[in-house]
């Protein structure tokens, strides 16, 4: 991508200018762990839920109270938690230098089969900011429920600058 200001590639805190976004403050722990681990040069984020100033946007199962499109916009809620959780750690979202792996979990009901379909708010966010060129591995799990009732949960892996 070029940036609209000149010939180099864009960075991700000026592809998230470009595309509008503003992240929300980082998300707090709602029990005993930590939003964000470095280890060398990987990040673990812990599992993002679609939570705004403290509370759950969205709540129940993709198939039942949910459909698809409810799923993509929580899982995008959690995306941007886990952008600003490890903006939060690293100063800059400029300091990923890969996003190297998604693991999606989507709380489902009966014969919801289309969990590539909402995984894919997560990827195509992050491809957006980081580039294509680092695109992640990707997961995606169903399972009955999830914590306090959220449709989906989101853990992420970068790859970043020392």
């Amino acid at each position: 991508m070029v940036s609209p200001k000149g010939s180099q590639l864009a960075s991700a805190e000026r592809r998230l200018q470009d595309l509008g976004l503003v992240l929300p403050n980082a998300p707090h722990p709602l029990g005993a762990y930590v939003e964000a681990v470095q280890t060398g040069s990987l990040l673990f984020l812990s599992g993002m839920l679609p939570v705004k100033d403290g509370k759950l946007q969205f709540v129940g199962r993709l198939g039942k109270e949910l459909d698809e499109s409810a799923g993509r916009d929580a899982l995008r809620t959690a995306t941007l938690n886990a952008l600003s959780a490890a903006k939060s750690h690293l100063g800059s979202l400029d300091q990923v230098s890969r996003v190297v792996s998604v693991r999606v979990y989507l709380a489902t009901h009966g014969d919801f089969y289309n969990q590539p379909i909402v995984a894919d708010a997560a990827s195509e966010l992050l491809r957006d900011v980081f580039g294509g060129d680092k695109m992640s591995a990707r997961s995606v799990l169903g399972s009955a429920a999830l914590p306090l009732g959220a449709p989906v949960m989101l853990e992420v892996m970068f790859e970043v600058n020392n």
